[in-house]
């Protein structure tokens, strides 16, 4: 399965690109693959890439909104939306944002997609932050 699965959904480089054992830039690929290109939609600014400055979720938009329902359900559709246009390879089943700690402004983006080649379901917890880290 792992093979098909390779040619299918592709391999490239590791995000974040580190090296192997033997010095060679480290290699991903299939689901793994799939679930680190969607981390990587998710952490891109928007402008961010110069030959695609509309890729990304542009999530920093939303640093130091409220926490409250306005601001999930943005969110939440702006996740969506990104995924459906950059990440061809699944089906968006459900996101869904709650709030973790309010008072930290932690929420956590929960995606549940399903991979279009193999059929098979996956869950992506992304935490995000709205408020700036501080000592408790």
């Amino acid at each position: 399965m792992g093979e098909v699965s390779e040619q299918v959904l592709g391999q490239g480089w590791a995000t974040p690109v580190t090296l192997d054992a033997q010095g060679e830039v480290r290699l991903e690929a299939g689901a793994e693959k799939v679930r680190q290109a969607i981390r990587l939609i998710l952490d891109t600014r928007r402008g961010e890439r110069v030959m695609r400055p509309d890729f990304g979720a542009g999530l920093e938009d939303f640093l130091f909104e409220p926490v409250g329902t306005t601001t999930s359900a943005l969110i939440r559709q702006r996740v969506e939306t990104a995924l459906i246009v950059w990440e061809p390879r699944i089906d968006v089943h459900e996101v869904a944002v709650d709030v973790a700690d309010r008072r930290s402004g932690r929420l956590h983006i929960t995606i549940s997609y399903r991979v279009r080649a193999t059929n098979t379901f996956y869950n992506l917890v992304y935490p995000f932050f709205l408020q700036e880290g501080r000592a408790t």
